[in-house]
């Protein structure tokens, strides 16, 4: 080894001391039991894929628990940080436990049995406080659960945790004053939809086997939307809000969110129906299926008229990637033998316009709901503005709805007319053209930056009409971005469209996992990934020989690629620029990372590699270039090749 390139790894020696010793930090303690994880791997698992495993004895619902507690600790509170949950069931363990005895000695209760699945935190859990993601709502601990959850345990689920939403389930990007930013899996630098983003995150990333949100203009859809997740909005009425933190009685409904449509009627099997306690459930009575699970039809879509709504397709030149993969997916319905038409609705931006009623509704729905509650915290959103215990985010939409002084107004009568109005419409332009569904973007755009507002919702066309929308997974983005393409139905038309989406789910496959959350060994993530390139320096005008030496971190849960370059042999005015370029062997590609300035002889920094390059650098076809007065072209370069 040369004296230059000797002296050149010493300096990296002193620079990435702290940065190897942080990594190791990270490492846990051996355990000496042995895991569950790594003899049944729940990734991407279906809810009756974990419970033929259960029957076969592959695996318990105690182990599904830890398997998944487990990956929680790892990606949710470590690693990534996606930070999707608000509290977790300290029960769950137990309850796990008691699901099993009765499997053992009774069989089990149905589908699902012993799967552990989430919930948003607007929605009751006895035992757990109901926060709504406000720090306002932290003290509240209902004496009942909601109704969809009551369900849900006695059908044999075993509620793991509640989950962030956008504070008081008023936005769509999925922050608030409880949980602060939950982040998308798929990109840790964006929003993952909302309000229901804690659910959607952690179900894509595979903390839980599926989940629950609400929906009231969106909700539900677009976190579906941005996690390649099938999400459900169903016809109101259809099920029970009894024991959701309300937002807008005339719009909420509350339904599932899965990986697949077959674990979506699986949870709808189990939640849909009417209730008592939710007078809007009375609709329903009569309107349900047995079973939306045994409805579901690989060739539902032979046949099947599905009508592009182009009006919600935007025309913004930011709107076309996500149309065109909506576009793609939809003449694969075409393949599968449905037939696509374009179609219009006469005056919908007209009659959607001033149709929404969550302002005229929220401040009235809230006072009711804190006056059930004994000892409640407070008793108007008022009180909650004053003290300021909410987020800064939801501030204008807040100060807004409180300054409402009235229940009655002319504009909120006029928006009820309109919902009638589009129900009416919409439901006329289907029967016109014999369509079984409506198909249209989820979201015109992809997922906006965290810290940016998101634009291009279609939320409004169901939330309005009250007419059940269902989103399944298009495709993805250049940047590896989820997209959803949506489809509305007549009013309680779930198993149809529950048909048409698995129909399309099967032929298509688009869903795959984030690259954020991978499979845990032992229970541990994969460990961060060293390695070193080092370059000779051509072209020097002394015989003395020089080198470029730069080691790398590369986390492969975060995208995180931590560099220590330095270079030896040369005067730092020699130095004119170090950069990270895109390129194989051989090829000439643009100046991407600065790795060194001019006159640096030493050098450190992270760059944080988007995920459509993560594969870049796994493939070696990144190179470092050194440029120099003697080698201006960047002769002195190295495949950045990580091992």
């Amino acid at each position: 080894m040369n004296a230059p390139l000797r002296l050149a790894r010493a300096a990296l020696v002193a620079l990435a001391a702290p940065v190897i010793v942080a990594a190791a930090g990270q490492d846990r303690p051996p355990r000496s039991a042995p895991w569950a994880g790594d003899r049944f791997d729940v990734m991407e698992k279906t809810i009756p894929e974990l419970q033929d495993a259960m029957t076969s004895g592959a695996i318990t619902s105690r182990d599904l628990v830890d398997v998944y507690l487990a990956r929680i600790d790892a990606y949710d509170r470590g690693g990534p940080r996606i930070n999707a949950f608000i509290t977790l069931n300290p029960h769950a363990p137990e309850d796990a436990a008691a699901l099993d005895r009765e499997r053992a000695s009774r069989g089990p209760r149905g589908p699902l049995h012993g799967i552990p699945v989430v919930v948003k935190d607007n929605f009751d859990v006895r035992g757990l406080p109901t926060t709504a993601g406000t720090l306002a709502f932290a003290g509240i601990y209902p004496a009942d659960d909601a109704t969809q959850v009551r369900k849900l345990r006695e059908a044999g689920a075993v509620i793991l945790g509640k989950t962030n939403l956008h504070e008081l389930a008023s936005g769509i990007t999925t922050i608030s004053s409880m949980g602060g930013q939950t982040r998308n899996p798929y990109d840790l630098t964006r929003n993952p939809g909302g309000s229901s983003g804690g659910t959607g995150a952690a179900v894509a990333a595979n903390l839980a086997a599926a989940g629950m949100g609400s929906d009231t203009c969106g909700s539900i859809r677009i976190p579906s939307s941005h996690n390649a997740l099938v999400g459900l909005r169903s016809t109101l009425g259809l099920s029970s809000r009894n024991g959701v933190v309300p937002l807008s009685h005339s719009q909420d409904i509350a339904g599932p969110l899965a990986r697949t449509v077959t674990d979506v009627a699986i949870l709808l099997d189990a939640t849909a129906g009417v209730d008592p306690a939710d007078e809007v459930t009375k609709r329903g009575e009569g309107r349900r299926p047995r079973s939306y699970r045994d409805l579901l039809n690989a060739d539902a879509l032979k046949g099947a008229r599905i009508g592009v709504l182009t009006s919600l397709f935007g025309t913004a030149p930011e709107d076309n990637e996500m149309g065109a993969i909506v576009r793609r997916a939809l003449d694969e319905m075409k393949k599968q033998g449905a037939e696509v038409v374009d179609v219009s609705v006469p005056g919908l931006d007209e009659l959607l316009s001033g149709s929404s009623v969550i302002d005229a509704e929220f401040k009235f729905d809230l006072a009711d709901y804190l006056a059930k509650i004994p000892d409640a915290p407070f008793h108007s959103l008022a009180e909650i503005l004053d003290l300021g215990l909410y987020h800064s985010a939801i501030e204008a939409s807040m100060r807004r709805r409180n300054a409402v002084a009235s229940r009655d107004t002319d504009s909120y009568r006029r928006a009820l007319i309109k919902r009638e109005t589009v129900r009416q419409a919409v439901t006329a332009a289907m029967d016109e053209r014999r369509l079984d569904a409506l198909a249209y973007p989820t979201v015109r755009r992809k997922a906006a930056r965290i810290g940016e507002s998101q634009a291009g919702s279609t939320c409004q066309l169901s939330a309005t009409a009250g007419l059940p929308a269902l989103t399944v997974p298009a495709g993805f983005t250049r940047d590896l971005l989820p997209a959803g393409v949506e489809l509305l139905g007549r009013a309680f038309a779930e198993a149809r469209l529950l048909a048409l989406a698995y129909s399309f789910e099967r032929a298509a496959h688009v869903r795959r996992p984030p690259f954020s959350t991978p499979a845990l060994s032992g229970r541990k993530p994969p460990s961060p990934i060293e390695f070193e390139s080092t370059a000779a320096i051509p072209g020097q005008a002394s015989a003395r020989p020089a080198s470029f030496v730069v080691r790398f971190i590369f986390d492969p849960l975060t995208g995180a690629l931590q560099y220590r370059a330095a270079v030896a042999g040369l005067a730092a005015d020699e130095v004119r620029a170090a950069w990270l370029q895109r390129g194989g062997a051989g090829e000439r590609g643009p100046a991407l990372y600065q790795v060194l300035a001019r006159g640096e002889l030493l050098g450190a920094g992270t760059v944080m590699l988007p995920p459509a390059e993560h594969a870049t650098l796994r493939e070696g076809r990144f190179y470092l270039a050194l440029y120099t007065r003697a080698s201006p072209r960047g002769e002195a370069r190295v495949q950045v090749l990580p091992k």
